[in-house]
């Protein structure tokens, strides 16, 4: 009886926990577009992220990208026109920029690594490549 009633209470608690971060978080669908796995060096690589709700709407979000290195160093990337990083920029459905991948990337495995806030809901998108 007494076991009974505490798995009860932890279904419940469980349960409970589910449908509160349920209904604070957005349901969203994010999407990471790119060109291929092996950038070329010294050559622009677009990129493109787009966030949608569950109707395919448009969302509000902030992005911020950067580059993790193969022992874990994290580098925020630049605007590809300018020397501003792109770390928690705000925009709407999509957002369009391009990498310059520098010589000394070059045969080394590296995460290309976007982080979407949608509310106060947060989402890593990771894209591996091999520069050369």
């Amino acid at each position: 009886m007494r076991l009974s009633v505490i798995a009860a209470t932890v279904l419940g608690v469980a349960a409970a926990a589910a449908a509160a971060a349920f209904a604070s978080g957005i349901v969203f669908r994010a999407t990471l577009l790119a060109g291929t796995h092996r950038p070329a060096i010294n050559t622009r690589w677009p990129y493109a992220v787009k966030v949608v709700d569950s109707k395919g709407r448009p969302l509000r979000a902030r992005i911020s990208v950067a580059v993790v290195d193969p022992i874990g160093g994290v580098h925020p990337t630049q605007f590809y026109v300018s020397t501003r990083y792109v770390t928690n920029i705000p925009f709407r459905g999509t957002f369009r920029d391009a990498v310059l991948w520098p010589p000394e990337s070059r045969g080394y495995q590296l995460t290309f690594r976007v982080t979407l806030l949608v509310g106060k809901t947060r989402r890593v998108l990771k894209y591996l490549v091999v520069p050369g």
